[in-house]
């Protein structure tokens, strides 16, 4: 495509149109006045001449992917669809690896009770399942504590463990997690999360499993929560910083 620059002088912004996707609102920068839609992404964009009718519904539609849970707002992330494929790949994953082993899923409560349960309908093997409740978060940051609140029941002598994380950001909790079980005499501990934050994680451990990868952003719905609130949404959002 060629390329261009384009400046608007009542927003003073310039861009330039190069690659463009115009099939998603995503990061649209939108003309008002002139009925200009400059569908951006990394400032390569695409111009588009709209009615002041498809004005209005754009803005609909992005006012739709906005939620309020008490006093933050949160700006839609990633999409059930996407959530789904992505948990879809990690069982086919995790049926192949490990086959015959009959291992222990450990889901962490409170978040990841969406994730496991979504994960092991779709896992294709002997398996048993179990749950701890650790806590980290105050409001959207972490404590820096963690505090076992649930035990597990049952023996775990020789058992493969692989441990149900809905997010793992700093690995605080993957960390204490992990030392607690080893006392217990596990044959071998597995993590698989549904998000990873590689730019917050300052741990050794390997991640054996990850859904997807995500920004260091605080992240709403699909089991996470903001002070025990927005678990029970089916898209993941991020905070809105104003």
């Amino acid at each position: 495509a060629a390329h261009f620059n384009i400046r608007y002088s009542l927003f003073n912004i310039h861009y330039s149109k190069k690659n463009c996707n115009p099939n998603s609102y995503e990061n649209d920068i939108i003309y008002p006045v002139s009925g200009i839609v400059c569908k951006c992404t990394d400032f390569r964009c695409h111009i588009k001449f709209i009615t002041f009718a498809g004005y209005i519904n754009i803005l609909i539609k992005l006012k739709m992917n906005l939620v309020k849970v008490k006093d933050k707002e949160f700006q839609l992330s990633i999409s059930y669809k996407k959530i789904s494929q992505a948990v879809q790949n990690m069982a086919e994953r995790i049926n192949e690896d490990l086959k015959g082993q009959n291992p222990l899923f450990i889901c962490v409560l409170n978040g990841s009770f969406i994730f496991a349960a979504d994960l092991l309908k779709k896992i294709n093997l002997d398996c048993g399942i179990s749950f701890i409740k650790l806590a980290s978060y105050q409001g959207t940051s972490s404590s820096g504590d963690v505090k076992t609140l649930i035990g597990l029941d049952g023996d775990i002598r020789n058992r493969l463990i692989v441990i149900l994380e809905d997010i793992v950001d700093t690995g605080n909790t993957i960390e204490t997690l992990i030392n607690q079980l080893k006392s217990y005499g596990p044959k071998d501990i597995k993590i698989a999360t549904l998000l990873f934050k590689p730019n917050a994680y300052n741990k050794d451990i390997a991640i054996d499993y990850i859904a997807l990868e995500v920004p260091n952003d605080f992240l709403i719905g699909y089991g996470l929560d903001y002070d025990g609130m927005g678990r029970n949404f089916e898209n993941i959002y991020t905070l809105v910083k104003h």
